[in-house]
């Protein structure tokens, strides 16, 4: 599928990339969503995964509110540049090791829900112009929503379809 180009088009292909995702976590048992993952990666198991994909957006958030209000967000994450993002997400990975993969299934839902109601709030001229919010710099609102959203749920739905191969 191509990159969502309308709100319709995005508000849809991510609630159907996100249930396409909990259909395949559905279709593991137990023992298989806490095993450790049968190849090296820097997520190690379906809750580390769970948990990049929640802090993104998570992130993505607090872009989106200092951005809104006028302001420049520091991106991606205060004391990180795009070009460390791989220290960045090893430090998010440190961060979620002591919670529950139940717990962040729980936070992503809630997040995905949050993340199609901000969707909805905003025109299709607003999601994908560019250069529309000086905060986005040279890039679109959508844009920024279909990296946090549908093109990081397919990252994961990648990620998982290997794991699942392999057991």
């Amino acid at each position: 599928m191509p990159k969502p180009a309308s709100r319709s088009e995005l508000l849809t292909a991510s609630n159907e990339a996100f249930q396409t995702l909990e259909a395949l976590l559905a279709a593991l048992t137990e023992s298989q969503l806490a095993a450790e993952f049968p190849f090296p990666h820097r997520d190690r198991n379906v809750r580390d995964v769970l948990a990049h994909l929640y802090e993104w957006q998570q992130m993505f958030f607090a872009w989106y509110k200092v951005g809104m209000s006028g302001n420049q967000p520091l991106m991606p994450a205060p004391g990180f540049t795009w070009r460390e993002t791989p220290e960045l997400n090893q430090q998010i990975w440190q961060q979620y090791q002591s919670l529950a993969l139940a717990e962040i299934r729980a936070k992503l839902k809630r997040s995905h829900n949050k993340l199609q109601k901000l969707i909805q709030t905003h025109s299709n001229e607003e999601l994908f112009t560019k250069r529309r919010y000086s905060w986005t710099g040279t890039t679109s609102l959508g844009a920024y929503i279909t990296s946090a959203g549908w093109s990081h749920y397919h990252w994961a739905l990648k990620l998982m379809r290997r794991v699942v191969a392999r057991r």
